[in-house]
């Protein structure tokens, strides 16, 4: 197929595959960027957007799960309780567009460690291919579908509802067998999640993110996050699919360890300035691996001719288009959506018409 020919979803599709088209791909969550005609204008251009949709679902048959919605201080907040056989868990949230700020977690102390296993343990799991498929087959060529596995299982405990992070340092240190029996049990569903999405009709799956180097430090993460990476791989990749992990936080301390991993593609990465790898570091830092970057946040803030040249500055130091990926993982101030992510695909476009020998 004759580059000029792709259609958005296919040139992402080339560059996941370590190819180029005629021009680096642009996307961008769908949950980011509202129906209007300037996103009908980018789409034309070639923006792509990336939306999510789940391969499976999940239940909990010996858990009993109820939500109150109710309105607080001029504020909508949601009340989840799980009442296991082993205790009742509690959550509090804040809708917040597409997505909320979480105000109370599961963990509340130590008594709840039981409730908590017994709530991860009573998963279960089961194909659901149908939605993904048929979503994908209405939207098109505009738009590139993935899946994704959850977080890894001692995100899972960070990120997610169980615990959070304050209380998760906490009680690393002083019950560290407690957290790490849920980490496990987290680990034994992802296991059986694994063949599910490798036999699903997604081509690509996120496992987790959001890792703060910070908090979890080398050894932890090349002790319990690069070994799920691997073995999620192992079977992903017979079922044909590419699995990459959404690294948006600093990833200079992790680089090498994230390397030495089977992941094909890395999610999200946010270059200098905003964080503490150039994208010429991370080139040279993950040979062989697709680089699916995040456009700083800081420099939408930029006029639009500094947002385009740093653009074209930005490809210039990845050296080769090939296996590289324009994305907006992260929120735009909503007075500068538009302009800025015209000002990106201008410098996309300048890029190409300025280097034609890399992109023949």
């Amino acid at each position: 197929m004759k580059r000029e020919k792709m259609t958005p979803r296919e040139r992402v599709e080339n560059a996941l595959r370590g190819g180029h088209s005629e021009k680096v791909p642009f996307t961008m969550y769908e949950c980011m960027i509202p129906q209007c005609s300037a996103e009908r204008e980018m789409r034309n251009r070639g923006l792509c957007i990336l939306r999510y949709e789940d391969v499976f679902k999940v239940r909990r048959p010996n858990v009993k799960t109820t939500k109150q919605t109710y309105w607080e201080d001029g504020k909508e907040l949601v009340r989840t309780v799980h009442e296991t056989p082993a205790g009742t868990l509690t959550m509090l949230q804040e809708p917040a567009g597409f997505t909320s700020w979480t105000h109370e977690r599961m963990f509340k102390g130590p008594d709840d460690y039981k409730a908590i296993l017994f709530y991860v343990q009573d998963e279960c799991y089961e194909p659901a291919y149908e939605q993904f498929t048929q979503a994908e087959q209405a939207f098109g060529g505009d738009a590139i579908f993935r899946t994704w596995i959850g977080l890894e299982p001692l995100q899972t405990l960070i990120s997610g509802d169980i615990m959070g992070m304050e209380d998760f340092c906490m009680e690393w240190m002083d019950r560290r067998d407690e957290v790490l029996k849920i980490s496990e049990a987290v680990a034994a569903n992802r296991r059986k999640i694994y063949p599910i999405v490798a036999d699903s009709p997604a081509g690509h799956v996120n496992y987790g993110g959001n890792v703060t180097p910070e908090i979890i430090g080398l050894e932890n993460f090349e002790k319990y996050y690069v070994p799920h990476y691997n073995e999620a791989a192992e079977v992903l990749h017979k079922g044909g699919k590419l699995v990459g992990v959404h690294f948006d936080a600093n990833c200079k301390l992790l680089s090498n360890a994230i390397a030495g991993t089977d992941l094909d593609y890395i999610e999200a990465f946010t270059p200098a300035p905003d964080l503490d790898m150039t994208l010429a570091e991370a080139r040279d830092a993950w040979p062989g691996k697709v680089i699916w970057m995040n456009f700083p946040s800081s420099l939408h803030l930029k006029t639009d001719a500094e947002v385009e040249a740093a653009t074209v500055d930005l490809l210039n130091e990845a050296g080769t288009p090939d296996g590289l990926i324009m994305g907006i993982t992260e929120d735009i101030p909503p007075h500068r959506w538009r302009d800025s992510c015209r000002a990106i695909m201008n410098g996309l476009d300048r890029h190409a018409r300025s280097n034609p020998n890399l992109y023949s």
